[in-house]
């Protein structure tokens, strides 16, 4: 039996069929007689859309018209604010939502939004061209994006695979690392990342990258594989003799990712009451919405020995698995 229903559910990976079937059972229902219960039907297919695909803009284009149709501005704000979510859009521009007759100009602003960022990776680079200038402002404004909501890491996973394809590795390298600071759980870049690490030689950092993926999901078997890899290599006295890295290199690499998560998500988090124990310090990270660093510094912690931040590594696990 094949993986992929597993990654689709873990990763909410878009399922274009599924979103596909359900806008066109949503338009089908607009075409009957124009009344409560129709209109409540294709609401509910197109919502399920975007649910199962929040990458076809169609999805979104086809509720914001049937929520004009019902004259619900307080739906056409939730949708537009789950879609700036999606595009790390920040807070100023969600509060002038506030400010606008939705009713009137909800369409308009689905489309600039879409014309301004594109749901599809190819659209996206090629409205970004092999322009330097562009190039930068997106690798500075995604350095500043609260990218936490799962849809919006892997919208932009896209994009830096796309970078990486182009031949921009080094960004790629650089900018992946904070997207997976704020949602550690999205193996598949803590995969491409071990890649090309070790395509580059580089095998204490494909280590750890592999090593992260494995933990998050483990019938990926990528660290292990990889181990195997360069014990056929040191067989084959193909390179130089490599040891799985020490727990103070461990250490350091995990303290790197929890500064980094720390630094991106908790700028507007106001310091709560004084905790004491790492459970009570956890907990209150959890109740913040905090949870990529929180499982960062009890990785760490248990790499050095502490017996309770081992059990709370499969609680953060089990967490970041259901949200």
């Amino acid at each position: 039996m094949t993986d992929e229903p597993d990654i689709g559910i873990k990763l909410q990976h878009p399922r274009r069929s599924l979103g596909n079937r359900h806008r066109s059972q949503a338009e089908k229902f607009l075409k009957l007689k124009v009344d409560k219960k129709n209109i409540m039907w294709a609401e509910q297919n197109a919502k399920q859309s975007i649910l199962y695909d929040f990458t076809n803009p169609d999805n979104w284009r086809l509720l914001i018209k049937i929520k004009i149709m019902s004259m619900d501005s307080i739906g056409i704000k939730l949708i537009l604010e789950d879609l700036f979510i999606i595009l790390g859009r920040d807070k100023k521009l969600l509060e002038q939502l506030n400010k606008i007759n939705l009713i009137q100009s909800g369409e308009k602003l689905l489309e600039a939004a879409f014309n301004l960022d594109p749901l599809d990776p190819e659209e996206w680079w090629n409205k970004l061209g092999e322009n330097d200038n562009e190039i930068e402002k997106f690798s500075n404004r995604l350095k500043s994006l609260d990218t936490r909501d799962p849809r919006s890491n892997i919208l932009f996973s896209r994009r830096l695979e796309k970078l990486k394809t182009i031949g921009y590795e080094d960004l790629f390298l650089e900018l992946s690392k904070y997207l997976l600071a704020q949602n550690p759980s999205n193996f598949e870049v803590w995969i491409e990342l071990g890649k090309l690490h070790e395509r580059r030689g580089e095998y204490d950092q494909a280590w750890f990258s592999y090593d992260q993926a494995q933990t998050h999901f483990p019938k990926s078997r990528s660290r292990d594989l990889f181990k195997k890899r360069m014990e056929n290599k040191l067989d084959g006295h193909d390179i130089i003799p490599w040891k799985v890295p020490n727990i103070d290199m461990r250490i350091q690499f995990l303290r790197k990712m929890e500064n980094l998560s720390n630094s991106i998500v908790t700028k507007d988090v106001e310091d709560g009451p004084k905790v004491i124990g790492i459970t009570e310090k956890i907990d209150d990270m959890v109740n913040k919405n905090r949870i990529s660093e929180a499982f960062f510094i009890v990785r760490r912690m248990a790499a050095e020995g502490d017996q309770e931040a081992k059990l709370l590594v499969d609680k953060l696990l089990g967490l970041m698995k259901n949200e």
